[in-house]
């Protein structure tokens, strides 16, 4: 295939402990590191493997988000990504809008493959691949723990409850990637250097004329309430009573 895009998220960085903000309207990012999303990354190594293995020619980088996005997508071209495209809004984009966004760019694009981590870990809602399968119109591969290529075919090995589920799809279609499908690669600081005279586009949401509204709003955040210690009993009698005491049992 000629091309395959590969869909990066700016998150706070997994390492982080998330602190929510004193008035409740969010959580603190000032100084706190960010990163790609972890299975965002999984997503890119993928398709630079199958760069490397001679079944794509290109790897286009694709973020939406704030100017400060170009950190994470320079990151992508230094793993190896071959140019980045960033959709600029200073707005939160919901799951939707990010897929409309997307599609303005695979139709440009056209690719022969599109790859997304399953979710992000900043909001955990695993829809825009989805979305962006449907509104593409094409067949659709999620939670991809292994990932091969035939021809115009593509098979994939997800893990669900009861095992493992093997599709097989046509291509161009939508993959999204789970954490045993790689691990991605370590960015060496050459790398880094190159990477900065990789072209990266920008391009404002605004100029792809999708619909941007907001339709879902945060109305309040809160830390999660601390867990409680422990109570140490001797026998199952005290555990019922202690369970009984705690409104746990009749």
């Amino acid at each position: 295939m000629e091309k395959i895009i590969v869909c990066l998220k700016r998150v706070v960085d997994y390492n982080v402990r998330i602190r929510v903000r004193p008035d409740g309207t969010g959580v603190m990012t000032d100084g706190v590191k960010m990163s790609i999303n972890p299975f965002d990354e999984i997503a890119l190594e993928e398709a630079l493997r199958i760069r490397e293995r001679g079944q794509a020619k290109e790897v286009v980088a694709v973020s939406i988000g704030p100017a400060d996005c170009q950190q994470q997508l320079r990151t992508g071209l230094a793993m190896g990504a071959d140019r980045a495209v960033l959709i600029e809004t200073a707005d939160d984009v919901e799951p939707l809008v990010a897929a409309r966004a997307l599609l303005r760019i695979v139709e440009r694009e056209q690719p022969g493959l599109v790859l997304l981590g399953k979710q992000a870990i900043d909001d955990d809602n695993n829809q825009t691949g989805q979305m962006l399968a449907a509104l593409w119109n094409r067949p659709q591969a999620t939670f991809a723990s292994r990932l091969e290529l035939d021809g115009g075919r593509a098979t994939v090995t997800r893990e669900v409850d009861a095992g493992l589920e093997v599709l097989s799809v046509d291509l161009p279609a939508v993959v999204t990637t789970d954490l045993r499908l790689n691990e991605p690669r370590y960015v060496k600081l050459p790398d880094i250097m190159k990477a900065k005279k990789k072209p990266l586009e920008t391009l404002a949401l605004a100029s792809l004329a999708v619909d941007a509204a907001v339709r879902v709003r945060s109305l309040r955040y809160a830390e999660p309430v601390e867990r409680t210690k422990g109570t140490m009993v001797t026998d199952v009698d005290a555990l019922v009573a202690v369970l009984r005491d705690k409104g746990l049992l009749n």
